[in-house]
């Protein structure tokens, strides 16, 4: 990686973390999820920072940005467009809804209808949307930075797996310990300042470090490794519907971005075992046999996974 990017990488955390307290891996897998060309669901309690963190990874880089407030009335024109007629020229004209952007926040996804959620898968696996038969393509780069909240506090409508799977991470941001909380109640007058947040990192710049992630070797016994953590997944009796081959995908992707994040060119063991929570956690259907009913202190499937994935031999 060219000095000048991994310095640029460096200030873009350091910008983050000026408002983001304590909090570092959960702003390294945020910086990893755009290096890999994928989207990212924040899942939390009210009130940790899922929204801010979403503000502040867009208001960092010099391109465009829209967030898109999801409530039960919204509808799929809201979010892609609306084709109106204009008089004067006796034919329509497409007027762009905010999904073209480069990164669009979706806050609060769940509270939406599952119709206007899947207005966005299109646009999620193609960087495409097709609206009057007619395709657009979406500004490059094109992320969607989604929030909900945890089960008990869910709208009447949560993801549907297929969604979900189309999100290459979900990450947590949790509550901050005692010395960051008391941090923050000191700088609470400089916590809204989002408008004065820098920008570090040009659409061009994030890009050409894209293509970069695409070029960092894995080695063949490290694919296998990705297939068997997958095939684990689909044989396990504790999970109901494991990996597709599109999670695989994810998660070599999400290994490759957080080898380039670590300035390497190539893929070590531990690239791939740091990123499976985050990459496959989401997209597993644990058993209803196996299913506690409540989510504790520990995430249901994120501790199924666990267990499931701790059996998988580690290559040297």
């Amino acid at each position: 990686m060219p000095k000048e990017r991994r310095e640029k990488i460096d200030k873009l955390q350091k910008n983050i973390e000026r408002v983001i307290k304590g909090k570092p891996e959960v702003v390294k897998k945020a910086i990893i999820a755009i290096l890999a060309q994928g989207h990212l669901l924040i899942e939390d309690v009210p009130g940790v920072g899922k929204t801010t963190l979403a503000h502040l990874l867009a208001a960092s880089i010099s391109c465009t940005f829209q967030r898109i407030q999801f409530t039960s009335d919204l509808l799929p024109s809201d979010i892609l467009g609306v084709s109106i007629y204009d008089p004067k020229r006796s034919e329509f004209e497409f007027k762009k809804g905010p999904i073209f952007a480069n990164i669009v926040l979706a806050d609060e996804i769940n509270r939406t209808t599952p119709k206007t959620q899947s207005a966005l898968l299109e646009a999620m696996n193609t960087s495409r949307v097709s609206i009057d038969k007619i395709t657009y393509q979406l500004p490059m780069p094109f992320m969607v930075i989604a929030t909900q909240n945890p089960v008990e506090f869910h709208g009447t409508f949560p993801l549907p797996k297929a969604q979900l799977d189309r999100f290459l991470m979900r990450i947590h941001i949790g509550y901050p310990d005692l010395a960051d909380e008391i941090i923050i109640l000191k700088e609470q007058t400089a916590l809204g300042s989002l408008d004065q947040t820098e920008h570090v990192l040009a659409a061009e710049d994030v890009l050409a470090m894209q293509r970069e992630v695409e070029e960092v070797k894995v080695d063949e016994d490290l694919l296998e490794y990705v297939g068997r953590i997958a095939a684990a997944t689909r044989n396990s009796p504790h999970i109901e519907l494991g990996v597709s081959t599109r999670g695989a995908l994810a998660l070599r992707r999400a290994a490759q971005a957080k080898a380039y994040y670590e300035n390497r060119d190539y893929c070590i063991p531990d690239d791939i075992k740091v990123m499976i929570e985050p990459t496959l956690a989401h997209r597993i259907q644990v058993a209803k046999s196996f299913e506690s009913g409540s989510i504790g202190g520990h995430r249901e499937d994120e501790e199924i996974l666990r267990q499931v994935v701790s059996d998988v031999e580690v290559p040297l």
